[in-house]
């Protein structure tokens, strides 16, 4: 049985009965569209862009410019080979030290199109191209002109083929998914929004109306500022170290079972990014998937799942972080990288390896995901896309034509010039240059799916290297080490070592940030009165008044430092000299200001692919001196210092905006 998220009965299919020879439609899920989507009409003028292809028609129907008037005859760049970085295992074995053969971030000669997989190639798009078929015509004429939004017509054949063949080969309703090109995961998102939700007014609409978006308690806070301004609730679940917590206290269930509909309407959306978390780099394991799934199924919700960082899953991790803190790699989690796919293969060990979508469990047809160029191409793209049931993805496409049209063409072709490889030489006589260029270049660049994939797994490998630099340089300073002498004569000969513990975190399994609970309970101004040395006066109020809230300090003891007061001292601490390292708190992805008080401040937040390649190491290693340095201030005035007002305060006129910042 499941349920609307106004507790109606609208029928469901669990995981666990899925049919393997025949398979179903995907649901009708139109009652979960907004009053606006449901409204919303095709645009009749687009229609008319598919009679634009009748051979030999004279268009004097649409409003479109003249191609000879466009001041580009060519866009042409240098571009990376696909085998410039070097990939890492798939499947690391404990005991192997395979690993350590990929450190190179060199890579072998280019074996798709010879010579140095280093030395750039060549990309050139002409004006105009003669070719018949719109999904091989990749020229200016037709990328820079109006067109379909759904995207660029050889650019949308591509993706929609990897999509379907290789990236989700199994999903398991009837004819499989479809696609549309957005400009990247935030108009993605902001599109599912617009399609899913009616904005809520407090000042206009009854409390049980209001919309409700779940999310783990930690959150890319990019979606938090576009649900809020609708008027959403953000309704948190509870997680632990492998993803969302479908049973127990605080979990999916326990939230949707136990709903309160005096505080608006069942949430019926579920945001996450399930493979390299961000901020957390958890990669959920594929049978708490199908447990979430089958929950969001009989609620009746749901799932957007956003992936910008699937193709950075490390399957190194638990094996490389045993190794540096001289463990036993967990037998189950090694285990667990080794799921491939129950049906047909993408046609690729390094697809095959990585934990799959919720589109592989989605026999309902309820999976919205989105998918972007940003982190595997560049985020200026500004281009993604969404893959969903087909019905879903019409209304996207119904979207898109009302807003943003398709993304740019510039982009577009670009890109697809990239994966699909160079066309027919231009028609233009003048640009025989350019002609000869697509000619003699045609062996050092077009990808084709080999070589993108081959692009993918050599990225995993760049960043799990740097990942594995990043953790190795701080789990070496986990612990801190203070000698102290024998108060007894006898033992005078003998020196006392105390190690404590300043900080713990798993390494990511995924993503690009390693996430860091800091243990502010182990400093020694921990609780401690401000008023030792600074006057009740002088507390920074935001911080006195909030201390009562988080950090185990009682409301009457907010005169003692608190978590909050440290965590935001320590982050302005390392931007000093001579540390300069600016980290994230865990405050920017909280997802309440209940979680915010409660366990926001106690973490941070560093990202391994932000600095060059030359300063992975000695960023971290400036992170862990300047946390070891922060320790040893015993004196309250220095955290009053780093907190007053200045060019890096905290109090004062914007006291409130930067407390939400840094606690």
């Amino acid at each position: 049985m499941s349920y609307h998220h106004d507790g109606r009965d609208v029928g469901s299919r669990s995981t666990a009965g899925m049919a393997t020879s025949e398979k179903a439609p995907p649901l009708d899920l139109s009652h979960h569209y907004s009053f606006v989507a449901k409204n919303r009409t095709p645009n009749e003028m687009k229609k008319y862009y598919k009679l634009f292809q009748i051979p030999g028609i004279g268009n004097i129907a649409g409003g479109l410019p003249n191609v000879r008037f466009f001041p580009f005859d060519t866009l042409e760049a240098q571009t990376a080979k696909p085998e410039r970085w070097a990939p890492t295992p798939n499947y690391p074995e404990v005991g192997d030290d395979s690993f350590e053969e990929f450190t190179s971030s060199s890579s072998s000669p280019s074996k798709s199109t010879g010579g140095d997989p280093q030395a750039p190639a060549k990309l050139a798009i002409p004006k105009i191209l003669q070719e018949t078929d719109i999904t091989k015509k990749i020229d200016l004429e037709t990328a820079l002109q109006y067109g379909q939004a759904q995207g660029y017509p050889p650019l949308l054949k591509w993706v929609r083929e990897f999509t379907r063949e290789n990236l989700h080969p199994n999903v398991p309703y009837r004819d499989g998914p479809e696609v549309t090109l957005v400009c990247g995961s935030t108009d993605g998102f902001s599109k599912t929004l617009d399609l899913f939700v009616n904005a809520w007014n407090p000042a206009e609409h009854d409390i049980r109306e209001r919309p409700g978006l779940l999310c783990e308690t930690i959150a890319y806070p990019g979606i938090l500022s576009q649900s809020k301004p609708r008027g959403v609730q953000i309704v948190p679940v509870k997680h632990d170290g492998h993803g969302m917590l479908p049973i127990g206290e605080g979990s999916l269930e326990d939230v949707l079972e136990n709903w309160d509909f005096s505080r608006g309407k069942r949430p019926h959306l579920m945001y996450t990014v399930t493979l390299g978390h961000n901020p957390s780099g958890i990669v959920l394991p594929i049978e708490r998937r199908k447990q979430l799934y089958d929950i969001c199924s009989k609620y009746d919700v749901i799932i957007v799942e956003d992936e910008p960082y699937w193709y950075l899953q490390y399957p190194s991790a638990p094996v490389e972080e045993a190794k540096s803190r001289g463990q036993n790699p967990p037998e189950e989690e090694i285990a667990a990288q080794y799921y491939r796919n129950q049906g047909v293969s993408s046609g690729y060990e390094f697809l095959d390896s990585l934990q799959p979508s919720f589109l592989s469990v989605d026999t309902d047809g309820r999976v919205v995901r989105l998918d972007t160029f940003s982190k595997t191409i560049a985020p200026g793209c500004r281009l993604g896309w969404i893959t969903a049931s087909p019905a879903i993805i019409e209304k996207f496409i119904g979207v898109s034509e009302s807003s943003t049209q398709q993304p740019s063409g510039f982009v577009q072709a670009m890109v697809a010039e990239l994966v699909m490889g160079p066309g027919q030489p231009s028609s233009d006589n003048a640009k025989s240059h350019l002609s000869s260029l697509l000619r003699t270049t045609t062996k050092d660049h077009g990808w084709k799916k080999d070589g993108w994939v081959r692009w993918l797994s050599g990225l995993r490998g760049m960043y799990e290297r740097r990942m594995t630099r990043m953790c190795r340089i701080i789990d070496s300073g986990a612990y801190l080490l203070k000698s102290s002498t024998p108060t007894s004569a006898r033992d005078a000969d003998w020196g006392v070592i105390t190690k404590t513990q300043i900080f713990d975190y798993n390494w990511p399994r995924g993503g690009m940030f390693v996430w860091i609970k800091v243990l502010f309970e182990t400093h020694p101004l921990w609780q401690q009165p401000w008023t030792s040395f600074v006057t009740s006066a002088s507390i920074p109020s935001i911080y006195a008044n909030n201390e009562s809230r988080a950090g185990g300090v009682k409301k009457q003891d907010r005169a003692l430092i608190g978590g909050p007061s440290l965590s935001a001292a320590l982050m302005l601490y390392l931007t000093h000299k001579p540390h300069l390292v600016l980290v994230s708190t865990g405050a920017l992805f909280s997802a309440n200001e209940t979680v915010q008080a409660e366990e926001g401040w106690r973490f941070f937040r560093l990202c391994f692919a932000a600095v060059g390649e030359e300063d992975v190491d000695a960023t971290s290693k400036r992170f862990v001196e300047g946390v070891h340095a922060f320790w040893r201030v015993k004196d309250p005035r220095v955290i009053k210092k780093l907190l007053e007002p200045g060019p890096v305060g905290c109090t004062g006129r914007d006291g409130r905006r930067m407390w939400n910042l840094l606690c």
